[in-house]
């Protein structure tokens, strides 16, 4: 594991870079950028949930990149939904910059908020070969209801993921944001590279029906995978995470022979 810098509207994010150890391959390995989403809890460098994950994910053969969204653990900035979607865009273009990556085999994997950016950024960027939707919401519309953005924002002032105290600027502006990253409007686009929706029947968070709403609006290939009893954080949950590896093996796979 290596530590890594991204820089995103001249804001410096903090990630990782795993590399698979595989001294026999002569091919460049398939890669997955891992995305995170909107905290719930403030901080803690001791939680290695994602890093773990991401430990797993080299195992399996891929190039793993992690990385912190603006306003997000050691990343600078505040939390904004619409640079959260320039934030992946510059990691995507980090990771297919490095030599050991196949970039006609780079993924996303996102939860929750991250989903919805790593959807809308596959809806435009065509150097992302397909996406796993980890508890994704179709949009941010139950949000912007009535004062549910206003507590929401003292909330994530109280967890640290915004930190200017006179963030937003404009809250107008700010909160078009959300209206914006709606991956349920732009879904459609990233065909013909495939999508597989995960999403837990129980999940306390954003219910399921977000899901069915996405692979109504996705072209195929699509896959929608419920998660029995599954919950909202998809990324402990052992039949989601092995459902997603066999996922991209098999996309990668697809590549191989299509190249």
């Amino acid at each position: 594991m290596r530590k890594i810098e991204i820089v995103s509207d001249g804001l410096r994010l903090a990630g990782e870079v795993r590399v698979p150890v595989s001294p026999d391959s002569d091919r460049p390995f398939p890669a997955v950028v891992i995305c995170h989403g909107i905290p719930a809890v403030p901080f803690n460098p001791e939680e290695k949930g994602y890093s773990e994950l991401a430990d797993r994910f080299a195992v399996e053969g891929f190039v793993v990149v992690t990385f912190n969204f603006r306003g997000a653990g050691l990343s600078e900035g505040d939390f904004d939904m619409r640079g959260w979607v320039r934030d992946l865009s510059q990691a995507v273009t980090y990771v297919t910059a490095l030599d050991v990556v196949d970039v006609s085999s780079v993924f996303l994997l996102g939860f929750s908020g991250g989903a919805a950016a790593s959807l809308c950024v596959a809806a435009v960027d065509e150097r992302v070969s397909g996406v796993v939707s980890c508890a994704s919401p179709a949009d941010f519309r139950e949000l912007m209801q009535g004062s549910h953005l206003e507590q929401s924002l003292a909330r994530w002032r109280e967890i640290g993921i915004v930190r200017d105290t006179a963030f937003p600027y404009d809250m107008a502006e700010w909160a078009s944001g959300f209206d914006e990253v709606a991956p349920v409007g732009v879904i459609d686009r990233i065909s013909p590279r495939p999508v597989l929706l995960l999403h837990g029947d129980a999940d306390e968070v954003v219910d399921v029906s977000h899901a069915h709403e996405l692979y109504c609006a996705a072209q195929e290939p699509k896959q929608l995978v419920v998660i029995p009893e599954g919950i909202h954080r998809l990324r402990v949950d052992e039949q989601a995470m092995s459902t997603a590896i066999d996922w991209l093996h098999a996309q990668h796979r697809l590549t191989l022979r299509s190249s």
